[in-house]
This record gives structure tokens, sequence and C-alpha cells, in this order.
């Protein structure tokens, strides 16, 4: 125990220094851009033409430098196929660096005021909105949504990093009044330390400030690991966070290939030194990371896989019903966590809803390269994405299920598929019980209240649900028996850096966002003041 104690502490004696051959790169050093497709005409790589090569970084970002790695791996446009760049392929020397730098930054971080650290993330803030079309340009290029999404992930994530610069500023104790006369009682909030954040690729900048800002202005430090698919983003925003002025090893990433993922990740949960984890990501992938951590009993939060209901029952108003399930379905190619996966429609406004519904999906959506003004519709991020929508599409056709618009891979290439809207669905189906994260829209009728109510519980997760209903003893109702960390009624976008995000059951652990995100990141000591 002694020796755990002294490795925590941040008096222990400096580290020893990275492995030899780590080759870290001066601060504020520039690298050539990746090798880009941009010559390549009509693909959309050629979309990151013209961007700042200071955004455009291959390397991992260690202690304020950048680190090259003994390989590189690919990164492609899931639209084209085209070789987008090489990016570090960081392994566990390189982790372990990572780690070691915030550990050491770490020691001086969580002795920055408040005030220093919220004026740093509001610097960070305003480089994200200064740079928000080349950074809107990187997320679609690497990740294929269209480019307006793509504009509104870069807002959106940067205001988490301003939300935060908000809240460091009140990180508040508690003086408690003891029976003795004698004795005063302090709660303190303190940093937790190093933070491993874990990110997926559908949201590859927004996933990160949400959890980066959090901790940054807890006065923790953090080491990040991007999706394999959507490492740019992740060192877009490295660079702006090294422009803004945060410290050395305050802010690290290390882009890893799929074959090093799980290494690298069982690294970050195992590292004595890493105190909390914080991942996005897969139920299966969550429960892996949570073993790891377990044995040093690290802090944990998670925001894993949904399955969310959108119900529609008879009193509600069609035409918004239908307004909120294109919202959220079809936002980022149905490759959302919260988007809806089974709708379920009461008898008496189903055929009207399914009409209004498929009229709507062949009028609005638009399939097409996310760089082209008019595409809605991206691609899915890689050939076995499509293979799960393909899979459930004809394992419910099979079953009964009617394909009432779509309903196959689009013409465009092989990582598109058509938006797809299924009737007649029922409980043995795939999609009525696995999350599909594609354009797949199953419509299931139900009777009554108590059914839809069933049905939308009848799942091991809960992160999002929707219902539509103009019923107030209903909405009241459904609202407290939907076992879900997330209500929308009648609407169907719900994310906002100022409410708290996550879910119940195996949706995951803890809440980010909102005034309650920063506490992931905290630790409460309690004081004893006596002799008075």
């Amino acid at each position: 125990m002694a020796t755990w104690l002294r490795l925590r502490s941040c008096r222990a004696p400096r580290l020893p220094p990275a492995p030899a051959g780590l080759g870290l790169r001066p601060r504020g050093s520039v690298p050539a851009a990746p090798a880009l497709a941009s010559a390549q005409p009509g693909r959309s790589a050629g979309g990151l033409a013209g961007l700042s090569a200071a955004l455009l970084r291959t390397d991992g970002f260690v202690g304020g430098r950048w680190l090259p790695a003994a390989a590189a791996f690919p990164v492609h446009d899931p639209a084209s196929g085209a070789e987008l760049g090489l990016v570090a392929d960081c392994g566990v020397p390189e982790t372990r660096a990572a780690v070691r730098a915030a550990y050491e930054a770490f020691c001086s971080w969580r002795g920055v005021s408040a005030k220093e650290r919220s004026s740093l993330l509001r610097k960070w803030y305003d480089l994200m909105i200064q740079n928000k079309d080349d950074l809107a340009k990187i997320i679609t290029a690497e990740s294929g949504k269209p480019l307006k999404e793509a504009q509104g992930e870069v807002v959106y994530s940067a205001l988490f990093l301003e939300w935060f610069s908000e809240e460091a500023r009140r990180i508040y104790g508690d003086v408690i009044y003891t029976p003795t006369r004698d004795r005063r009682a302090l709660v303190l909030k303190q940093p937790l330390g190093v933070a491993a954040v874990i990110t997926p690729w559908n949201f590859p900048s927004a996933m990160i400030t949400r959890k980066v800002g959090a901790a940054l202005a807890a006065g923790c430090t953090v080491v990040v690991k991007p999706a394999e698919h959507t490492p740019f983003s992740a060192l877009a925003l490295a660079e702006l966070a090294n422009q803004a002025g945060i410290p050395p090893g305050v802010y690290n990433v290390i882009p890893c290939s799929r074959k090093k993922a799980k290494e690298v990740g069982e690294v970050l949960c195992t590292d004595p030194l890493v105190s909390k984890i914080s991942f996005t990501g897969s139920t299966a992938t969550g429960k892996v990371l949570l073993h790891h951590a377990a044995g040093s009993v690290k802090r944990v939060s998670m925001e894993l896989g949904g399955h969310a209901p959108f119900i529609v029952f008879d009193s509600a108003n069609v035409d918004q019903a239908v307004a909120g399930a294109m919202a959220s379905k079809f936002r980022n190619s149905g490759q959302t966590c919260v988007c809806s996966n089974r709708f379920l429609v009461q008898r008496g406004i189903h055929d009207s809803f399914v009409k209004k519904f498929a009229e709507a999906i062949k009028t609005n959506l638009h399939v097409g390269n996310g760089f082209e003004e008019r595409t809605t519709q991206g691609p899915l991020i890689d050939e076995k994405a499509v293979e799960k929508v393909e899979t459930h599409v004809s394992d419910a056709v099979s079953k009964g299920a009617t394909v009432v618009t779509g309903g196959k891979r689009h013409q465009l290439g092989k990582n598109f598929f058509e938006p797809t809207l299924l009737s007649n669905v029922t409980g043995d189906m795939l999609c009525a019980h696995e999350e599909t994260f594609g354009p797949l829209a199953p419509v299931i009728k139900f009777d009554t209240e108590e059914e839809a109510v069933a049905i939308a519980n009848a799942t091991d997760v809960g992160l999002a649900g929707y219902f539509y209903s103009q019923d107030p003893a209903q909405i009241w109702r459904v609202a407290e028996q939907l076992e879900v960390g997330m209500v929308g009624v009648n609407e169907g976008l719900i994310s906002s850096v100022e409410c708290p995000f996550g879910g119940v059951k195996q949706s995951g652990l803890g809440r980010e966002g909102s005034k309650y995100g920063i506490d992931e990141y905290l630790e409460l000591k309690y004081v004893c003041f006596g002799g008075l």
C-alpha cells in the first residue's frame, strides 16, 4: 500500500524519462501534412485541400510535443475509400509515455487557479470557433457525415469548452456544523488525477470536448485515445489546445490502429498513474474496460450502447411526430447512440404515420458524398456497418416485415445504404432487439400504453427514449416509466451542453455535460477541524 501511495503522490521523485527512440518533436514544430487524396478530382478528400498544415497532424501529441511512432496506419475516406493519410500507430511505449506526461503535468495543473483554467479553456473555445470550417471539413473527410452536420458538431463541440470554462469557477465545497461545539467539518472537491479518455468515431470532436472540457476544468489532465477511423479531429484539437496555451502534458493524444487498440486500452485501464477512465462506445467494449479498471478500482464513467424507442400515441400530432422521427433517426445516417431504433406506433394512428414518414424519407433525404451541398445522408463508416444494416433488413423481411422504402445498398458505393422504412415488424426480429446503428427505421404496431411501455423497456440498455402525445397525464406517466436516462417528449433532438447526458442499465455509468459532468472528475474530501 505504501508503494501505491508513493506512486500516486505528486511529491514523488520525477519518473524515469520516456524510453529512448520515441523521438519527441519540439513543442510548436509543424511536421508535414499527411499525404491527402486531394489530388483526386471528385473525391471527398479534396475537401481538405487548402487547410492549414498545422491542423493536419499525423503524429501523436505527448507532453506538448509531436510524437511519431515506429509504425503508421492508414485513415480512409468512407465515401470514396481514398486514403486520407498515414497516422502514427502508437503502442504500449507511447501510451505509457503519455500517461507519464499527463501525471507529471497534473502535479502542477491541479494547482493552477480555477480562473486561469477557465481562461485557457475559453481560449481553446475561441480557436475552435475561428477554425470551425476547417475542423468541419476534417470531420466530413474522415467520418463521412454531411458537411452541414459536421459544422454543427464543431459548434456543439466548442460549446462544451465554453460551458466548462464557466463551470471551472463553480466548484464549490461545503461547511458542515457538527454536534460538537469545538469542531467544524469541511467538504472539499479535488481533482482525481490523470483521466484516460477513449472516444468513438461518430462524433470525433464533440465526444472529446465533452469529456476533456470537464476534466481540465476540474484540474485533471488527460490522455485521449481516439477511434482509429477518425484520429485527425483529435489531433487538430491538440494543435488548437497547444495554440491556446494549455500547458504541456495536460492534453495528450495517442492515435492507434484497431490492431493495437486492445493493448493500448488495457494499459490505460491498468496503469497505476491513471485515476479515471471515461469511455464512449459499445457495451461489449465497455465491459472489457470495466474489467481491466476493476483491478486498481479506478473511477469510471461510460456512455455505452442504446436501443432508443420512439413511441407515437394516438393523441400525437402526426406531422410533428414525423418531423421528430426524421431528426432523431437519420442524423449522421442513423449512426448516433441516441438515435431512434424502434418506432412503436399506436394502431389508430399507425397507417397515417407510416405513410407520412415514407413520404418524408423519399422527399427530404438525399444520399451522397458529405461534401456535396445537397447531401443529407453520407456513407456508413465502413463495410461492416453496412453489413449489419443489411442483415437486420433481410432478417426482418424473412420473418414477415414489409419494406416501405429503401431496403438495399445504395448505387453510390459499398459504404452507402438507402434510408429504409420497415412496417409489420415484430419483437422476434433482430432490429427489434439489437441496435442497428444505421439508416433503418422499423415500425411496430401496438394497442395500449401499457404494451408500448413494456416493449420499450424490454431491453438491457436504456440510454434515450422518445414519445409523442398530447395527453398531459399520459406524458407524465410515460416519462416516468421509461427506463432510460434521457427522454424526449414531443422532441426528437435532446442533446444540449447544459443538460446531463447518460443512460441507465447497461447503457453506462455517470453523466456528461451539464453542471453534473464536472463531478465525474472530482473526489470529495472531508476535513474535520477541531480544537476551535
